[in-house]
């Protein structure tokens, strides 16, 4: 045997393998491998071991163990030689594959590309340990050569000094997300899906099929799916919202800031909005309730209720211990708000003022008065307005009561006249 070939896929579908004598016994037509391989070193993977393959005879398909096959390149070609046939079973199962079935012209992850592609080939080496598949081909030569005219169309294009573009993703950096057709499933904790950001993993399950779109969404856990959930469009969205098991749906919503989850149910059919928050905790249940009886042109219908408030008589210090206490989305932290004993909005100071401040001032001595303020019934209208000639990134809303209701973000203001824009 030699000490390494290496191959495609491609190269050895439907090609005879030989007996030891030079006779024909059959053609390749598919490679059982096995996903849970380690290699010498502790907790360090192997790529996925060929334990087995799958022939075709004058009679019949037949799997064999492929401990006894030996792969041998002369020139140009190969030559596949079964040193004895053994036949076996193959029950397919989470850790192993068939490479044809559930790999082959499947839709993958790129996780470092952080798009979805499709496998056209796969790229494999034989060594004295066995035979491994290294990555998967998703580029034009690969499918050229499943066609077999890559050989002569790259001498074709040598003539004018081109090249087919090749495009190998190794194997430790993809996930099969073809539920369709694939019979393998991710789980939660080992998924390479986990490791994206949720915007690229909006973007992925955006493309796929709806089915496919949802199995994958399922296996998120509740954290990250919420977090997906919010940067996808509207139409994924509402699909996942109609289209996943209540309970699944409920938990993924009171992870996400509850203006979020009012303007998702807000267009979704109001049987299975009334369920999804009869679902919901009471206290995430009741304040999304809050934001959905604001009509979609006044300020509360697009605020935030996340937000924290300080009374006026505490030091600096005592405010950014608080913060890191209550351990805010530091995506939706902007200011702080103070407050008086009967939680009457007094004015607000930005995080950055508070970071540069002296640790021993109180709030009341370094917050600005008149601070900009508006009302919960007020037009969305004068949002635009106030952002842009006070330079705010956060303005708090408060009632009648000079009580504060929540605050308006400048992503929501933008937001909000997209959507007007695109209704126009």
């Amino acid at each position: 045997m030699t000490s390494q070939t290496t191959f495609y896929l491609s190269q050895v579908l439907g090609k005879k393998f030989l007996s030891l004598q030079g006779d024909e016994l059959g053609k390749i037509i598919d490679f059982y491998v096995d996903l849970t391989v380690w290699s010498g070193k502790e907790h360090e993977p192997l790529r996925p071991k060929v334990i087995a393959v799958k022939v075709k005879t004058s009679q019949r398909e037949f799997i064999y163990d492929f401990t006894s096959f030996e792969i041998k390149r002369f020139k140009r070609n190969l030559r596949i030689i079964c040193h004895e046939v053994n036949e076996i079973s193959a029950s397919k199962n989470t850790s192993r594959l068939w490479l044809v079935e559930d790999i082959l012209d499947k839709q993958i992850v790129d996780i470092n590309g952080r798009k979805l592609v499709r496998v056209h080939d796969v790229r494999m080496v034989m060594i004295p340990s066995g035979t491994f598949a290294l990555a998967v081909d998703v580029g034009l030569e690969g499918k050229f050569r499943r066609m077999g005219i890559n050989q002569p169309l790259e001498t074709f294009l040598d003539r004018f000094n081109f090249s087919l573009p090749t495009k190998l993703i190794l194997w430790d950096d993809i996930e099969t997300v073809d539920f369709k057709n694939a019979h393998i499933r991710l789980t939660t904790p080992s998924s390479k899906l986990n490791t994206l950001h949720p915007s690229d993993l909006a973007d992925i399950i955006e493309e796929l099929d709806k089915t496919t779109r949802a199995s994958v969404f399922a296996m998120l856990d509740d954290e990250k799916a919420a977090d997906v959930m919010e940067e996808l469009e509207p139409h994924a969205q509402i699909h996942l919202v109609e289209s996943l098991p209540l309970e699944k749906v409920a938990d993924v919503l009171e992870k996400m800031p509850a203006d979020e989850v009012a303007d998702l149910l807000d267009v979704i059919e109001e049987d299975r909005a009334e369920k999804l928050l009869a679902e919901m905790e009471k206290e995430s249940s009741e304040e999304v309730r809050e934001l959905l009886e604001y009509p979609d042109e006044v300020v509360g219908s697009i605020m935030s209720t996340d937000f924290i408030t300080f009374p006026e008589d505490i030091t600096v210090e005592e405010a950014i211990t608080g913060i890191r206490q209550k351990k805010p989305e530091p995506s939706s932290i902007y200011s702080v708000f103070i407050v008086d004993k009967n939680e009457r909005f007094i004015s607000a100071i930005s995080i950055m003022e508070l970071i540069i401040a002296e640790p021993t001032a109180t709030l009341k001595q370094i917050m600005k008065k008149n601070t900009v303020s508006v009302f919960d019934h007020d037009n969305v209208d004068i949002l635009a307005e106030l952002v842009s000639k006070y330079n705010l990134l956060a303005v708090p809303v408060i009632n009648e009561e000079m009580k504060m209701e929540g605050i308006v973000v400048v992503e929501d203001i933008v937001d909000d006249l997209m959507n007007k824009r695109k209704t126009r």
